[in-house]
Protein backbone atom coordinates (compact mmCIF):
# COMPACT_ATOMS: atom_id res chain seq x y z
CA UNK A 1 0.00 0.00 0.00
CA UNK A 2 1.32 3.44 -0.86
CA UNK A 3 1.69 6.32 1.58
CA UNK A 4 -1.32 8.03 0.01
CA UNK A 5 -3.38 4.83 0.33
CA UNK A 6 -2.39 4.48 3.98
CA UNK A 7 -3.47 8.06 4.71
CA UNK A 8 -6.81 7.50 2.97
CA UNK A 9 -7.32 4.27 4.94
CA UNK A 10 -6.53 5.99 8.27
CA UNK A 11 -8.80 8.93 7.39
CA UNK A 12 -11.61 6.49 6.57
CA UNK A 13 -11.23 4.68 9.90
CA UNK A 14 -11.17 7.97 11.82
CA UNK A 15 -14.29 9.13 9.95
CA UNK A 16 -16.11 5.93 10.93
CA UNK A 17 -15.12 6.38 14.57
CA UNK A 18 -16.37 9.99 14.58
CA UNK A 19 -19.65 8.92 12.97
CA UNK A 20 -20.07 6.13 15.52
CA UNK A 21 -19.63 8.60 18.39
CA UNK A 22 -22.02 11.06 16.78
CA UNK A 23 -24.67 8.38 16.24
CA UNK A 24 -24.25 7.09 19.79
CA UNK A 25 -24.65 10.58 21.22
CA UNK A 26 -27.71 11.24 19.04
CA UNK A 27 -29.33 7.93 20.11
CA UNK A 28 -28.60 8.67 23.79
CA UNK A 29 -30.08 12.16 23.38
CA UNK A 30 -33.19 10.69 21.71
CA UNK A 31 -33.76 8.28 24.60
CA UNK A 32 -33.19 11.10 27.10
CA UNK A 33 -35.74 13.25 25.26
CA UNK A 34 -38.28 10.42 25.46
CA UNK A 35 -37.63 10.10 29.21
CA UNK A 36 -37.82 13.86 29.76
CA UNK A 37 -41.06 14.22 27.81
CA UNK A 38 -42.55 11.37 29.81
CA UNK A 39 -41.45 12.95 33.09
CA UNK A 40 -42.74 16.40 32.19
CA UNK A 41 -46.08 17.51 33.54
CA UNK A 42 -48.59 15.07 32.18
CA UNK A 43 -51.63 17.25 31.62
CA UNK A 44 -49.96 20.41 30.40
CA UNK A 45 -48.84 21.37 26.96
CA UNK A 46 -46.32 24.13 26.30
CA UNK A 47 -47.35 26.79 23.81
CA UNK A 48 -45.20 29.89 23.33
CA UNK A 49 -43.93 29.64 26.93
CA UNK A 50 -47.48 29.63 28.35
CA UNK A 51 -48.99 26.55 29.94
CA UNK A 52 -52.29 25.32 28.58
CA UNK A 53 -54.22 22.61 30.37
CA UNK A 54 -55.16 19.71 28.09
CA UNK A 55 -58.25 17.83 29.25
CA UNK A 56 -57.83 14.09 29.79
CA UNK A 57 -59.05 11.69 27.16
CA UNK A 58 -62.60 10.38 27.38
CA UNK A 59 -61.42 7.25 25.57
CA UNK A 60 -58.19 6.00 24.01
CA UNK A 61 -58.01 3.62 21.07
CA UNK A 62 -54.63 1.98 20.46
CA UNK A 63 -54.62 0.43 16.99
CA UNK A 64 -51.86 -1.85 15.76
CA UNK A 65 -51.93 -2.11 11.96
CA UNK A 66 -50.02 -4.95 10.32
CA UNK A 67 -49.89 -7.12 7.26
CA UNK A 68 -50.70 -10.79 6.91
CA UNK A 69 -47.02 -11.66 7.22
CA UNK A 70 -45.34 -9.94 10.18
CA UNK A 71 -41.72 -9.68 11.22
CA UNK A 72 -40.65 -10.13 14.84
CA UNK A 73 -40.54 -6.36 15.46
CA UNK A 74 -44.04 -5.87 14.07
CA UNK A 75 -45.43 -8.61 16.28
CA UNK A 76 -43.55 -7.24 19.31
CA UNK A 77 -44.86 -3.68 18.87
CA UNK A 78 -48.44 -4.93 19.14
CA UNK A 79 -47.72 -7.48 21.85
CA UNK A 80 -45.96 -4.98 24.13
CA UNK A 81 -48.65 -2.34 23.61
CA UNK A 82 -51.40 -4.76 24.63
CA UNK A 83 -49.33 -6.16 27.51
CA UNK A 84 -48.66 -2.65 28.85
CA UNK A 85 -52.34 -1.76 28.66
CA UNK A 86 -53.45 -4.96 30.41
CA UNK A 87 -50.74 -4.81 33.10
CA UNK A 88 -50.66 -1.08 33.84
CA UNK A 89 -54.26 -0.03 33.09
CA UNK A 90 -56.45 -3.05 33.91
CA UNK A 91 -59.44 -0.98 35.08
CA UNK A 92 -59.37 1.30 32.03
CA UNK A 93 -59.00 -1.72 29.73
CA UNK A 94 -61.85 -3.63 31.40
CA UNK A 95 -64.16 -0.60 31.28
CA UNK A 96 -63.40 0.18 27.63
CA UNK A 97 -61.76 3.53 28.39
CA UNK A 98 -58.65 2.12 26.69
CA UNK A 99 -59.31 -0.12 23.70
CA UNK A 100 -56.70 -2.14 21.83
CA UNK A 101 -57.29 -3.30 18.26
CA UNK A 102 -55.21 -5.51 15.97
CA UNK A 103 -55.98 -4.69 12.34
CA UNK A 104 -54.68 -6.57 9.32
CA UNK A 105 -54.50 -3.70 6.85
CA UNK A 106 -54.31 -6.07 3.89
CA UNK A 107 -57.82 -7.44 4.37
CA UNK A 108 -60.57 -5.74 2.33
CA UNK A 109 -62.97 -5.68 5.30
CA UNK A 110 -60.53 -3.41 7.18
CA UNK A 111 -60.23 -0.78 4.43
CA UNK A 112 -62.48 1.74 6.22
CA UNK A 113 -60.35 1.81 9.40
CA UNK A 114 -57.12 1.86 7.35
CA UNK A 115 -58.45 4.93 5.52
CA UNK A 116 -59.65 6.60 8.74
CA UNK A 117 -56.19 6.30 10.30
CA UNK A 118 -54.32 6.72 6.99
CA UNK A 119 -52.24 3.72 8.01
CA UNK A 120 -49.43 2.47 5.82
CA UNK A 121 -47.83 -0.87 6.57
CA UNK A 122 -47.04 -1.88 10.12
CA UNK A 123 -47.81 0.97 12.49
CA UNK A 124 -49.16 1.84 15.92
CA UNK A 125 -51.72 4.61 16.20
CA UNK A 126 -53.26 6.23 19.24
CA UNK A 127 -56.66 7.85 18.90
CA UNK A 128 -57.47 10.14 21.80
CA UNK A 129 -61.18 10.84 21.89
CA UNK A 130 -62.29 14.03 23.66
CA UNK A 131 -65.88 15.27 23.47
CA UNK A 132 -66.55 12.86 20.61
CA UNK A 133 -63.66 14.20 18.53
CA UNK A 134 -60.90 11.91 17.25
CA UNK A 135 -57.28 13.00 17.71
CA UNK A 136 -55.41 10.37 15.73
CA UNK A 137 -51.61 10.22 15.80
CA UNK A 138 -49.09 7.59 14.82
CA UNK A 139 -46.59 6.65 17.51
CA UNK A 140 -43.25 6.01 15.82
CA UNK A 141 -41.19 6.08 19.03
CA UNK A 142 -42.26 2.53 19.91
CA UNK A 143 -40.22 1.19 16.99
CA UNK A 144 -36.99 2.55 18.50
CA UNK A 145 -37.81 0.94 21.84
CA UNK A 146 -39.03 -2.44 20.59
CA UNK A 147 -35.77 -4.20 21.48
CA UNK A 148 -36.09 -3.25 25.17
CA UNK A 149 -39.29 -4.38 26.83
CA UNK A 150 -38.66 -2.28 29.95
CA UNK A 151 -37.99 0.93 27.97
CA UNK A 152 -40.98 0.31 25.71
CA UNK A 153 -43.28 -0.37 28.68
CA UNK A 154 -42.02 2.64 30.62
CA UNK A 155 -42.44 4.96 27.62
CA UNK A 156 -45.86 3.65 26.62
CA UNK A 157 -47.20 3.66 30.18
CA UNK A 158 -46.05 7.27 30.59
CA UNK A 159 -47.68 8.27 27.33
CA UNK A 160 -51.02 6.69 28.27
CA UNK A 161 -50.91 8.18 31.79
CA UNK A 162 -50.36 11.62 30.25
CA UNK A 163 -53.29 11.16 27.89
CA UNK A 164 -55.49 10.00 30.76
CA UNK A 165 -54.47 13.03 32.86
CA UNK A 166 -52.81 10.90 35.56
Amino acid sequence: MTKKGTYIFIFGILSLIVLAFMFGAKEKKSIQQVSQSRESSGTKSSTNSTQQVVPPADKIEVVHFHGTQQCVSCITVGKLALQTIKDKFPDEYASGKIVFKEVNGELPENQAIVNKYQARGSSLFINVIRNGTDEIAEDTTVWRLVSSESQYTSYFEGKLKTLLGK
